[in-house]
């Protein structure tokens, strides 16, 4: 099977960005964002999906964490969807509930070609350590749209948020692990009817 493997890269005036995805590592991250408790998250989310991650993120973190938590959720979406290619023989579909202490969060989702985010996940505004929690939502936003991913995230308890992202993450992470793993039944089949995703 040849490498699924991508490196992608993006310059604007706000951020410069790298990322480098491997769908069949071993969850190894070298991250730098700018962003402690983004790293962290990151962190969380290459080990439950087991991929390799490489993300260096140089943002305008002066003005805020906006740019540099949105535009790594475009380039690494961007960065899944190369490493997809065709997706032929992927099992497309993914799902993991992730507890975290009090927390319960659930991600659903399908490399369905059609990149969308339906969240439903209390986060009280604010900060946790350097990251604005609003960011979360926004990071899988352009993570769904870029990688082509139908993704559903849902709460279904939680009071630290912490505890409520750190699930999300996870979560999404373990969703992907089962979503991008290759189906031997398929035979190297696109797992769709229409025959492309």
């Amino acid at each position: 099977m040849m490498a699924r493997e991508a490196t992608i890269t993006r310059t604007t005036a706000e951020t410069d960005i790298a990322v480098t995805v491997n769908l069949d590592g071993t969850g190894r991250a070298d991250l730098s964002t700018g962003i402690g408790f983004f790293d962290h998250m990151l962190s969380a989310f290459a080990r439950h999906s087991r991929m390799d991650l490489a993300v260096s993120v140089a943002g305008d973190l002066e003005v805020d964490g906006h740019h540099s938590v949105e535009d790594a959720g475009i380039v690494l979406g961007q960065a899944l969807g190369a490493a997809l290619g065709d997706k032929a023989g992927i099992a497309r579909f993914g799902s993991a509930f992730v507890p975290m202490d009090e927390a319960l969060v659930l991600a659903a989702l399908d490399i369905s070609g059609r990149g969308q985010l339906h969240w439903a996940v209390e986060v009280p505004f604010g900060m946790v350590g350097d990251f604005d929690t609003q960011l979360a939502r926004e990071f899988f936003i352009a993570l769904a749209a870029n990688a082509g991913i139908t993704l559903h995230m849902r709460q279904l308890a939680g009071d630290n948020v912490h505890h409520i992202l750190e699930a999300a993450f996870k979560a999404c992470g373990r969703a992907l692990r089962e979503a991008v793993a290759i189906d031997g039944a398929l035979a190297g089949e696109v797992p769709s009817t229409k025959g492309v995703l």
